[in-house]
């Protein structure tokens, strides 16, 4: 029976782990946890487990490749973007706290985090704590899903799915070609699109 959380764990992990917007792990931790018939509880603390640990080392690679991927100013401008919000203590926190709760990707926020060098205990508290309380909710709504999995493949493919992965792109897009620079500095908006060695 181990192993089937072990498969929850890794699930999670996965989705986490890699740098564009997947779904949202609970996609994964929902059909495991009803396939065996799992504990919710311990579905929701293992998965939750492989989550963090998906985007803790998401955000120790990030660094490495944005650096390969961008121009240097574009990692400039990014790390001070992470700064300025870190600066704001526990508003920052709140923010990172609110986003987790939504039902939108996380992997821009993590994408951010670690581009802008913000250290992983910056973000991991507030994020546990809303990754938390939105997987335990859905998946102990898991057993209603199953119970309507034609409407639960429809919401798949539903406005809210599809907007949500549109805002997380656009998020990311906001990210990479907004001069952060000039925004923050000088109050002037200004896209880059040349941000590619």
């Amino acid at each position: 029976m181990w192993w089937q959380y072990l498969l929850v764990f890794a699930g999670a992990f996965v989705f986490d782990v890699v740098p564009i917007p997947f779904p949202p792990a609970f996609s994964v931790m929902i059909p495991l946890q009803i396939m065996y018939n799992l504990n919710p509880w311990a579905v929701t603390v293992v998965g939750v487990a492989g989550s963090i640990l998906g985007r803790y080392v998401l955000t120790l690679y990030i660094p490495l490749l944005s650096d390969k991927i961008f121009k240097p100013k574009k990692n400039k401008e990014v790390q001070f973007l992470g700064k300025k919000l870190t600066e704001k203590g526990w508003k920052s926190q709140a923010i990172i706290l609110g986003y987790s709760l939504l039902p939108l990707p996380t992997t821009p926020l993590f994408l951010a985090g670690g581009m802008a060098r913000i250290k992983p205990i910056q973000i991991i508290p507030a994020f546990f704590i809303g990754k938390f309380i939105s997987d335990a909710v859905a998946v102990h709504l898991g057993k209603f899903a199953s119970e309507n999995v034609g409407d639960t493949m429809n919401q798949l493919l539903s406005w809210k799915s599809i907007t949500g992965l549109v805002l997380s792109l656009l998020f990311i897009c906001a990210l990479l070609f907004i001069d952060w620079f000039l925004l923050l500095e000088k109050k002037q908006f200004k896209l880059n699109f040349r941000i590619l060695k």
